[in-house]
């Protein structure tokens, strides 16, 4: 999975887990902000909540007491690049909230190609059986599990391919 820092730079480092570190997984929309958590062994996520959005001291207030209650290592926000792989406008946007996520929540964040998730977590849902109406409440927050869930497989294959640690 193609993960870049905030500057957008690849980074195909590994996450160095330590006692009860996290990874928080955002996918970022207009209205609401999906999160998702990992175990503390870095193996699985789960969704934790959706954020309504506010306004950006709100919003970064909330995310704030996440990554202090959680002990959230790295955030990782999803990147919505074109189908083709370029940066569009929206893109562009989510590369500088990277940046102010950085410096106010004070954690590394990587931006992470989220191209389909929320296709997938609408099909994931479905599939469950989920009605229409509750799927639009529980979409945000899938999109961001399934995010990171391909990211923890991810650092999973690259330890078991003797990658660092």
């Amino acid at each position: 999975m193609p993960v870049q820092d905030g500057n957008g730079d690849q980074s195909n480092a590994e996450v160095a887990f330590s006692d009860q570190s996290r990874v928080m997984a955002l996918d970022w929309g207009d209205k609401r902000v999906g999160v998702a958590i990992s175990d503390p062994l870095g193996l699985t996520a789960q969704g934790l909540t959706t954020m309504e959005r506010r306004n950006r001291k709100q919003d970064l207030s909330f995310l704030r007491s996440l990554v202090r209650k959680h002990n959230v290592s790295l955030i990782l926000l999803g990147y919505p690049l074109n189908m083709s792989g370029t940066v569009g406008e929206r893109a562009q946007r989510i590369r500088e909230l990277a940046n102010e996520l950085k410096g106010a929540l004070r954690v590394e964040v990587r931006l992470c190609d989220e191209r389909l998730t929320t296709v997938e977590a609408h099909r994931v849902l479905q599939d469950a059986g989920i009605k229409a109406a509750r799927r639009r409440e529980s979409v945000d927050r899938v999109a961001a599990a399934l995010l990171l869930q391909e990211f923890l497989d991810a650092q999973g294959r690259h330890r078991d391919q003797g990658g660092d640690q």
